[in-house]
């Protein structure tokens, strides 16, 4: 009894607590301000971009932003908050996950929508089909969860966002083309999952791209013409 009180007394510590959605957002814009400033490369951003949708507690969420000024200036940058009370009965989340089931069936998600912040594709005899190249990117990491059993879920994104992918397969097929957009400023759709005797494919589809990304690029290239003649 004594021994089942002072486990029940003994708090579990800060960096061992599992990580939210929103701490690793939080950490995520930490490391986006500081690719901005210069501190961190393309390169270096993008690792510790994929570590932190990986991370499983807190600690591991600090570790990527240990070096970094904005993670030691206050209470508000830190990788913890303290988890909400349950909301009210018929409040809505303001930004749910997005599920696409098919379960001895199909599910289609393409053209014009929006790509919320996590998306949950589950084909259990059945098929997902799933197409971001004409999606709205309102985040800059998007996470998919594929699942598929007996099934197959094709996911397609824009040529010019980076792709990330950890998955697996059991007697089946699990591929993702990974790659790093050119453009800084791209979304990142980091997608994982298992496929067990189905497939998962993700890969970018041809001469898809999103075009507020083009229009920065070519603005970039105006400006340095210019620069260039007026010298």
């Amino acid at each position: 009894m004594d021994l089942q009180k002072q486990t029940a007394a003994a708090p579990t510590p800060t960096v061992e607590l599992r990580a939210s959605d929103a701490d690793r957002d939080r950490i995520a814009d930490i490391l986006r301000e500081a690719l901005a400033e210069g501190r961190l490369t393309a390169d270096e951003h993008a690792e510790r971009v994929e570590g932190v949708l990986t991370a499983k507690t807190v600690g591991e969420l600090d570790a990527f932003v240990r070096d970094l000024p904005a993670a030691h200036t206050g209470r508000a940058t830190t990788a913890y908050d303290a988890v909400p009370g349950r909301p009210s009965p018929g409040a809505i989340p303001a930004d749910p996950d997005e599920h696409l089931v098919a379960v001895f069936s199909s599910s289609v998600r393409k053209g014009r929508w929006r790509a919320g912040r996590r998306i949950h594709a589950y084909a259990i005899f059945g098929s997902v089909e799933m197409d971001l190249s004409e999606a709205t990117f309102e985040y800059r990491q998007v996470v998919i969860r594929a699942i598929s059993v007996f099934g197959s879920v094709d996911i397609r994104v824009p040529e010019n966002v980076s792709l990330r992918g950890s998955g697996g397969g059991v007697l089946g097929s699990f591929e993702v083309d990974t790659r790093d957009s050119a453009e800084p400023d791209a979304p990142v759709v980091y997608v994982d999952g298992l496929s067990v005797l189905g497939s998962v494919d993700v890969r970018p589809r041809r001469g898809k791209v999103i075009a507020d990304l083009l229009d920065r690029v070519t603005r970039k290239v105006d400006d340095s013409l210019r620069k260039h003649l007026d010298r």
